[in-house]
Formats: structure tokens, sequence, C-alpha cells
């Protein structure tokens, strides 16, 4: 492992005990690192009740907005007759890892993902292997990709639904069922590389979208 990556590793909020190594289909393709040293900032939480309550407000306009923004998703990423809980933006890296595949040459792979989940500039959670997501009141859940579809550009990951196959603590996060990942933008990445187990951070945003039905 390279020091780019022991050195977020070491970031409290993205504890080993946290982070697991997953494979689940995302696309890679692209070329910009995070440059070396760059250290991703502390997580700030909110007190639980404040916490909901921003949520709370937030699930009320991001409802209507998910309503007026339902027709232009393809069919298989809608998720129909469903509740908005929530509406969160994401900045973090995908992260890749340089590895040996069926073919016998050296290439870059996807390995996680590590992200900060965001309410009008104020940390709210956090995003991590699993796929997981986990909220400053202590729910958690954990999902599976049952559709994609490609981002905007070659250079964005792909839009996903997700179903909650997972749940944990009593919290906004507890009665939901499915989440979609929009509005991504980079975090695509690939190429040769010539050093096993080399790790490659790839920044990207995303907007997470977490419905109940």
């Amino acid at each position: 492992m390279n020091e780019e990556y022991e050195h977020i590793m070491q970031i409290p909020y993205f504890s080993r005990s946290s982070v697991a190594t997953i494979e689940n289909g995302e696309p890679p393709i692209s070329e910009h690192a995070i440059p070396l040293g760059k250290r991703l900032p502390r997580v700030k939480l909110l007190p639980i009740g404040l916490f909901a309550f921003c949520l709370a407000v937030t699930a009320i306009i991001s409802a209507n907005s998910q309503r007026a923004n339902a027709a232009d998703l393809p069919g298989n990423i809608e998720v129909k007759d469903a509740t908005t809980v929530a509406t969160v933006h994401a900045e973090g890296v995908q992260i890749y890892e340089c590895k040996t595949g069926t073919d016998n040459k050296m290439s870059w792979q996807f390995r996680e993902p590590l992200a900060t989940l965001l309410q009008d500039g104020t940390t709210v959670g956090r995003h991590f292997a699993g796929p997981g997501w986990e909220f400053a009141d202590g729910s958690s859940i954990k999902g599976k990709v049952a559709s994609q579809a490609p981002g905007a550009t070659q250079n964005d990951i792909a839009i996903l639904r997700l179903d909650v196959v997972e749940h944990r603590g009593d919290g906004v996060l507890s009665k939901v069922t499915a989440v979609q990942r929009l509005d991504t933008k980079g975090g695509v990445f690939s190429g040769a590389c010539d050093q096993q187990g080399a790790m490659h951070l790839e920044p990207y945003t995303a907007r997470y979208v977490f419905l109940a039905n």
C-alpha cells in the first residue's frame, strides 16, 4: 500500500474497522489522482436533534425535486412509488488498486469508495466500502447494486440504483429501502500500472438520494 492510501486510513473518520474491500463492478477510466499528502478534513458531527431536524427539512425539499427530476432518469434507475427520506451531496474518492487480471496483465481495478456526505456544506455522514452509508445519528445501511446507467461523460462513474440489504441503528436511514447515486462527476480511472498493490485515489462527487417504500 502506498503512503497516500495509508495517510487517509489514519484519519479517524475512515478507520480500518469501518472500511473493507469490495468489488461492485463500477467502471474504470481517467487520469488524475489527488496530490500526495493532501489531507481530507476531519469530520464534525452534528448533535443528533439538530441533525435529524436538518434531514427532515431537506427531505421535504428534495422530495419535490425528486418528483420533478424523475422523468429525466433512465427507467432502470427510478424507484417507483417511493418517498425521499434524505438527499446528500458526496465529495470523496474512488480508490483503485493495481492488480493482475485474468489476462495476467496488471491494471487499475476499482477497490472501494471513501466520501464525506454533506448538506449545506455541513458534514452529516460518510460513505465507505460495502457499499455503506452512515449518518451522524448512528443509523447506517449497506446496499447492493440493482442497476446502473452511464454517467454524463466517460470520466464520470455510473449512476446507480441500489437495494438496501442491511440496516443498523435507529435513525434517518432505518426505513430506507433503496439508494440512488445521481449527478456523478469524476471518479473513473483506468490504464496500465507496474507496481502490484499500488493505490490510486480518483476524486469524485455525486448526489445520493435515500428512498423508502
